[in-house]
């Protein structure tokens, strides 16, 4: 059976530890602000904010991230009752939200390659151990995914937020390119900051 042809981007998915070992569902738990008013999807970068909550992180440069989010639960102000949600509907009402974060420094996550925006790119075996830039599209309401991806250009800056570790195998095109990669975090993981926010 062939690896399924790739869409568009669908965040970053953790997948397995820097040193290897498979990625085993690691997550902690951090408090969303109630009434917090931006969408958080799964796949997206969160940051930790003053009041000790979490709120979603442009993929940018300058982002300071502590994380991946990975979904959240909360009780529901209109049901009554606790939901597990795949994303953080904005402007959520409830004293109890918690999102799943892996905040692990070490993990590699898998990303889709884009040329621009949602448009799918690819990647050369030459890209492996560069660093590149994320691409913050919009997440899908309707899956609850995140739509980040990283971006086909890659250079040895050294503000760029990842680093590409390899290339996803399944994923090489008749051109001998690949259209994801697995990718680390660069400087600017919070826990490795000695400024407190």
């Amino acid at each position: 059976m062939a690896y399924p042809a790739i869409q568009g981007p669908s965040g970053l998915r953790p997948v397995k530890m820097l040193s290897g070992v498979s990625f085993v569902g690691l997550t902690r738990h951090y408090k969303i602000a109630s009434g917090y008013a931006t969408n958080i999807f799964y796949g997206d970068a969160v940051k930790l904010v003053t009041g000790g909550t979490v709120e979603r992180e442009a993929a940018d440069a300058a982002m300071t991230y502590i994380g991946i989010f990975l979904g959240c639960t909360y009780t529901d102000p209109n049901l009554k009752y606790k939901l597990f949600s795949q994303f953080y509907p904005a402007n959520t009402a409830a004293t109890d939200i918690e999102a799943y974060v892996s905040d692990t420094a070490d993990v590699l996550f898998k990303v889709a390659i884009v040329s621009s925006n949602e448009t799918i790119g690819s990647m050369a075996q030459s890209d492996v151990g560069a660093n590149a830039a994320l691409v913050d599209n919009t997440g899908d309401v309707n899956t609850g995914n995140s739509r980040v991806a990283v971006s086909e250009s890659t250079a040895t800056t050294n503000t760029l937020p990842v680093r590409i570790v390899s290339l996803v195998e399944e994923t090489k095109n008749a051109d001998g390119e690949y259209t994801e990669a697995l990718v680390k975090w660069n400087d600017g993981h919070q826990f490795n900051s000695t400024t407190g926010v």
